[in-house]
């Protein structure tokens, strides 16, 4: 996967070369490195640090400042040629990656916030061993209680604890009773996220369980075909144990394991809570394929 991801850089670079103003199509290079769209842009952004798409305009505004530094072509032609219908939509992007204008740029010179070039490299040491396991499934519903909220990717998100607390313990207990399939237990269920993780977009959250019977009417259904799961375990404080671990899939475990992500929900499911010591014993769940 590394050896894609370098190449997937390649090609952002070779496109905007060749014509700056095009769009990058992030399926047709997933396509052609052997993998697909979604497991690309989920390891790019845990890798980088930042969703492939803010790395593509990031790249493409620091050829658009060294163009307006170093040149006197005017300001509509430059925006066409980064793909901008316009000098103010061209200004917006061109300020939002550097916090200048860019008339201000060809004034003064700068300052910019230039995006260098990544390279991938992996580093495995192996002294933190993660507790995984890979299972089949056969179809399944998640159901329960679902709304759209922010992600977060750090600490307790708020938006899903309100949503939780709304939620009245008899509910939980009620929902409980249609387990009948792993995972087991209440499960926090993170579904139709945006293809790069970005910060702040929005994702379905369903506080629920797993089964395989009709629900009840009144209740949020997510239905979810057989598949393949890796099961990541996690112990330790929560929620930062759970986030790491989650983080390791993609900088740890992915590049050195036979599989990849595919589309489908991502759910943790609770064994063990002490709220007084704020640690808890948690499950990761992961939809994966034959990479």
């Amino acid at each position: 996967m590394i050896a894609a991801l370098n190449q997937a850089v390649d090609a952002v670079e070779t496109q905007l070369a060749d014509d700056p103003s095009v769009a990058f199509d992030a399926a047709d290079v997933a396509a052609a490195l052997g993998t697909t769209e979604h497991h690309l842009r989920r390891m790019f952004s845990s890798l980088a640090g930042m969703p492939l798409s803010d790395y593509v305009r990031r790249r493409r505004m620091a050829l658009a400042a060294a163009d307006l530094v170093r040149t006197r072509t005017d300001l509509l032609t430059l925006a066409v040629r980064y793909g901008y219908g316009s000098t103010e939509a061209f200004g917006r992007a061109f300020r939002a990656v550097h916090a200048v204008g860019p008339r201000d740029v060809r004034r003064d010179g700068g300052p910019l916030r230039t995006q260098p070039r990544i390279r991938f490299h992996l580093t495995v040491e192996g002294s933190v061993p993660m507790d995984t396991r890979t299972t089949d499934l056969p179809d399944l519903r998640l159901v329960g209680h679902a709304a759209r909220v922010p992600l977060v990717h750090a600490g307790v998100n708020p938006h899903i604890a309100e949503h939780v607390a709304g939620i009245p313990p008899e509910e939980t207990a009620r929902l409980k009773e249609l387990n009948d399939t792993e995972p087991t237990g209440v499960l926090a269920v993170s579904h139709d996220l945006d293809p790069d993780r970005a910060e702040g977009t929005e994702l379905t959250y369903l506080h629920g369980v797993a089964t395989t019977r009709v629900p009840p009417a009144g209740l949020d259904v997510l239905e979810v075909p057989a598949g393949t799961w890796a099961v990541f375990r996690t112990e330790g404080p929560h929620p930062e144990a759970l986030q790491e671990a989650w983080a390791a899939t993609a900088t740890t475990w992915f590049p050195s394991q036979p599989w990849r992500l595919r589309p489908g929900p991502e759910i943790v499911a609770m064994l063990a809570y002490d709220a007084a010591a704020g640690r808890a014993t948690c499950e990761l769940w992961l939809p994966v394929e034959p990479g």
